[in-house]
């Protein structure tokens, strides 16, 4: 167990009261943390990366990670899917998604692979878990640290998870539209909307205010079912933050692109250069 919480939690949940859920309306009825799972996370690329790099770099596949910044566990679930060896331990400081992580989750993994997976709750700067092959922070998380010390402080522990030559994962986001206030919404299906809404940056601090609504097909909206409280960093920091850290080395990986689909390829790759576009999200992976 970790010490006591600092900072808030990378995906805070409004989840609604019983009396909302019983209501009539999609909005009432929908549940937060699957919504979120849908409009958000892809674990299975996020995963196939993963191995795809580890193995690139150290010659063979992972075996452990530690999921920072958990939330539900659905990366770490999808990890111990992979391979009978495989072994995840998540980390997050709100209890109750954590426990809802377990009830949806990690219950529907099969027996075996539940022994394999641990949840901690705690404060990831502190918590002291076994050595891991990678540790993950994803869906930008660590920006809940807003001071360089913080970040540097956060990068430590994580290092300190690591074994040998392990690598820690991170993914980032930046563009000229990550400067400013606005709304960006996309169908996930299923009539439902998802709409991120950065409500304000402050360029002096580079903090940054963001939730995420959902929006029904009947006119109801969930609205700012997860805030965030957090600073934009550029990659530039995050390597440097890193190197202060004591990682030998940092690497960007880049997007490619579809001219045809007029979209990223879903590859991405290590670059030293790349576009200055609207809005982009990348990857930087940190070798101990």
């Amino acid at each position: 167990m970790g010490r006591a919480r600092t900072h808030s939690i990378a995906i805070m949940s409004k989840r609604p009261s019983k009396s909302r859920r019983a209501g009539r309306s999609l909005a009432d009825r929908a549940d937060p943390h699957v919504l979120y799972q849908r409009a958000v996370q892809s674990v299975d690329v996020e995963i196939d990366f993963i191995d795809r790099t580890f193995r690139r770099l150290r010659g063979r596949l992972p075996n452990s990670i530690r999921e920072d910044f958990c939330g539900t566990a659905n990366s770490s679930c999808e990890f111990v899917r992979r391979r009978p060896g495989n072994r995840a331990i998540g980390v997050d400081l709100h209890p109750e998604t954590l426990a809802w992580g377990i009830e949806h989750n990690v219950a529907r993994l099969r027996g075996a692979a539940r022994e394999r997976i641990e949840l901690v709750c705690g404060d990831v700067r502190h918590v002291r878990t076994n050595a891991v092959d990678a540790v993950l922070a994803m869906n930008f998380s660590y920006c809940i640290f807003k001071t360089r010390r913080d970040l540097v402080e956060y990068f430590k522990a994580a290092k300190r998870a690591l074994r040998p030559k392990g690598l820690l994962f991170l993914d980032a986001y930046g563009g000229y539209d990550a400067f400013r206030v606005c709304r960006d919404r996309r169908s996930i299906g299923r009539g439902i909307t998802y709409i991120w809404d950065q409500e304000s940056y402050n360029p002096i601090t580079s903090e940054a205010v963001c939730h995420i609504h959902f929006a029904f097909a009947d006119g109801s909206r969930l609205r700012r079912a997860f805030t965030y409280h957090w600073r934009v960093w550029t990659i530039a920091e995050i390597r440097e933050a890193l190197a202060d850290a004591g990682f030998r080395r940092s690497t960007p990986y880049w997007e490619g692109w579809d001219e045809k689909a007029w979209e990223g390829d879903g590859n991405f790759k290590p670059a030293t250069t790349a576009e200055a576009d609207a809005g982009w999200i990348a990857y930087v992976v940190a070798e101990a």
